[in-house]
């Protein structure tokens, strides 16, 4: 008996690693060399991999693929529909799998439903993503990203709310854990995680 749950109507190619209270819905498509951490959800009618890594307690919601270059660290979000891609100037008649990119969904980031993560990026810790935007450039940690093509419009914390900094340039969030903002970098100065 497995320690992770797969729908029967998803398919699950060999060579892939399923981490314990995983759960892979409805109609789905985990392939070959894939690593998917503990504590995953996958809503239905994704597609994963080859050669994919997601870290643990990682959200995949509904129609979402994550294509060969792409990697998830732990405690990622992604919103139902948002897309990825693995190559700049896609051509049919072209075979181009030789210059896939790599693109990282750093710890805690949230992607909003419907955004497209053009690849090669990087999206910075704790970042938001705001529905419907396309990223096309790398991510600050905890930067809030919005529009076509996203720009950058605040900060936010890791529980997801706006943060605002004083003349200290310091800010605390609702549990108790304090951010810097320093050379328009912001990051953790002391945190309860």
């Amino acid at each position: 008996m497995s320690d992770f749950f797969v729908h029967e109507s998803s398919y699950i190619d060999e060579g892939v690693s399923i981490g314990e209270n995983t759960k892979i819905w409805h109609f789905c498509h985990i392939m070959r060399n894939t690593n998917i951490g503990n504590d995953c959800s996958f809503g239905q009618n994704c597609v994963v991999g080859p050669n994919v890594k997601i870290g643990n307690n990682v959200k995949v919601q509904n129609n979402i693929s994550i294509y060969d270059g792409v990697e998830c660290e732990d405690d990622v979000f992604l919103g139902p529909s948002m897309v990825f891609t693995n190559v700049i100037n896609p051509r049919s008649h072209v075979n181009r799998k030789h210059e896939f990119k790599k693109t990282l969904i750093k710890k805690g980031s949230t992607v909003g439903a419907n955004a497209t993560i053009v690849c090669g990026v990087t999206i910075g810790e704790y970042a938001l993503i705001g529905a419907g935007s396309v990223v096309t450039k790398d991510v600050k940690p905890f930067a809030l990203m919005v529009g076509i093509p996203a720009r950058q419009i605040g900060w936010v914390d890791m529980l997801g709310e706006r943060i605002n900094f004083g003349k200290s340039n310091q800010a605390l969030d609702g549990q108790g854990n304090a951010y810097i903002l320093q050379n328009e970098f912001v990051s953790l100065l002391r945190g309860i995680r």
